[in-house]
């Protein structure tokens, strides 16, 4: 659903008196020539998302330490916060 909002803005007069030109050559109103050049810059002004990409953080090696297997984790955890006090 669109509310609508009555508000006061400050436009040049030749500003103006072009938006009433052209609202009356297309047969509309002043206010839909305003909402469409608003909506047109607001859509023109908004950047493409980026899609977003996870960097590679693979490193060079071979692997997992000699007796370490891959579901041991409380091995892996335990060596990794060995002498950092936790």
């Amino acid at each position: 659903m669109v509310g609508w909002v009555k508000t006061t803005i400050h436009i040049a007069d030749p500003i103006l008196t072009e938006a009433k030109r052209l609202a009356a050559e297309r047969g509309t109103t002043l206010r839909a020539v305003v909402e469409d050049a608003l909506r047109r810059l607001l859509s023109s002004q908004r950047r493409p998302r980026r899609r977003f990409r996870l960097e590679d953080g693979s490193f060079k090696g071979d692997g997992l330490q000699p007796g370490l297997s891959w579901g041991d984790w409380d091995t892996i955890r335990a060596i990794l916060y060995e002498g950092r006090g936790a």
